[in-house]
């Protein structure tokens, strides 16, 4: 079988601010767009439908995203194994890990399904969701986990153009998936008023719309990277690479998540004014720290491709100027999002004390952005580096353990939400120390250049 690459997308080469922020960009405009899936539905049911709907859809996000987050967590580690190969032009192996990686996503798709519906009531239950938006909540959730199949392949299709540089299709895809949720959301739910259910079938049609065109793009595509349908199989040796890397970001993400559903019980406390205003002012966070997430994701693939490519100097460059963009971006969209919170958080809809509680937040833990983008940037490095272990047990130290610790004794001791949302910048501030010290101290790039060495010798 001949192999074929015109290898025009690699980061191995040329200008790394050029290189980064080119592939930066379309992963902007592709996530704002991904964005619109989670802002559609709270926009137009919290507009059309009344607080209680949007405080269904709203505070769901923290169940989501820890199941979704497990599944797209361990599959990140299938771009970082094809980054690797990629940048090493090493393409035979390219080709087994893109399709143990789509043989990976349709059984964790299947799983993540059943998981989804079956375990929805438990965990709302376990949140103290409030009565009044309990059954709504649990519809919703259970209407859009039927969609979890087209979830992971998109998040699987995504990880693999870019883990190969290419964020161009992925963002011409998602800005058709996106609009076509707008618009559903707005039949189903602003025409017909037919409730939160049919938001999550809005995304679910549209998350389906989006993997038929990255599947027959990666089908199509004369590259290394190509899908054939009969070759769609798991490489036991790859898939042991992928989720030796891959797992601890899964675990990472449902270990956020954890802490979340800890920090939204406690909020629920509060009542439905309180899980409308703070759950619209995690919608924004999503929009706002958009610029700061390309360049984390910019990150990974940059460092996996170099460290195939044995070009560590590059690494260690790259990292550095990635590293300092999301510094800044992180304080110009924090201090734009401290400004202007009435005024946005207002657009989700909701009474005025539901838009007193989203301000109260966002000017609570918006300045501190600097901090949760450090940790993010670091992380992505170690990740691109194949250490995933490292954010792994920073984020358990930090975002859950501490986190919870924190909320638990100050959530029994005192009456007071902000108290609760200082937990975010406290346990930021904690990861952004530790990821400091290990980018300073530790020899982890050395050690790559030792096995060469070693290989060689």
């Amino acid at each position: 079988m001949s192999i074929v690459t015109k290898n025009n997308t690699a980061l191995t080469e040329g200008s790394i601010p050029k290189k980064m922020i080119a592939f930066a960009i379309p992963l902007f405009f592709g996530n704002l767009f991904q964005q619109m899936y989670n802002m559609a539905d709270s926009l137009i049911v919290g507009n059309f439908l009344g607080d209680e709907a949007l405080a269904s859809v709203t505070s769901t996000g923290s169940l989501i995203f820890l199941l979704v987050g497990f599944f797209n967590g361990t599959a990140m580690g299938a771009g970082v194994v094809i980054g690797r190969y990629y940048g090493a032009k090493d393409y035979e192996r390219v080709q087994k890990a893109v399709h143990t990686d789509v043989a990976f996503g349709l059984i964790a798709g299947i799983i993540m399904t059943i998981a989804g519906i079956v375990f929805t009531p438990m965990i709302l239950e376990w949140m103290d969701t409030p009565e009044e938006v309990f059954s709504n909540s649990v519809l919703y959730l259970r209407v859009y986990f039927c969609g979890s199949l087209a979830s992971m392949m998109y998040n699987i299709c995504m990880g693999i153009f870019h883990a190969i540089g290419d964020s161009r299709h992925p963002l011409y895809y998602l800005i058709i998936s996106s609009c076509t949720n707008v618009i559903l959301d707005l039949i189903f739910c602003g025409f017909f008023h037919l409730g939160v259910q049919y938001a999550a079938l809005a995304t679910i049609i549209s998350q389906f719309l989006s993997v038929i065109l990255c599947m027959s793009r990666l089908m199509r595509v004369d590259e290394i990277y190509q899908i054939r349908l009969k070759e769609i199989r798991i490489d036991t040796q790859l898939l042991k690479q992928i989720i030796s890397i891959g797992l601890p970001s899964g675990i990472q993400n449902s270990i956020i998540s954890i802490a979340n559903i800890v920090v939204q019980a406690n909020i629920n406390a509060f009542g439905t004014a309180a899980m409308a205003g703070c759950g619209s002012y995690a919608k924004l966070e999503g929009f706002g720290f958009l610029p700061i997430t390309c360049f984390t994701m910019a990150l990974t693939t940059f460092v996996s491709q170099n460290i195939g490519a044995k070009q560590y100097d590059r690494v260690k460059k790259g990292t550095i100027f990635g590293i300092v963009c999301t510094l800044v971006l992180a304080e110009v969209v924090g201090g734009l999002i401290y400004t202007l919170a009435p005024h946005v958080i207002g657009i989700f809809g909701g009474g005025e004390a539901a838009i007193g509680y989203g301000v109260l937040q966002a000017r609570t833990v918006t300045l501190f952005y600097f901090l949760l983008a450090f940790s993010h940037a670091a992380a992505a490095v170690m990740r691109g580096a194949g250490k995933s272990a490292v954010p792994m047990y920073v984020m358990l130290l930090s975002w859950c353990i501490i986190r919870i610790t924190y909320i638990n004794i100050v959530g029994k001791l005192f009456d007071n939400i902000r108290l609760i949302f200082i937990a975010y910048p406290i346990t930021w501030s904690i990861s952004s120390v530790i990821f400091l010290i290990y980018l300073l101290k530790a020899d982890w790039i050395h050690n790559f250049e030792r096995q060469e060495l070693k290989q060689c010798a």
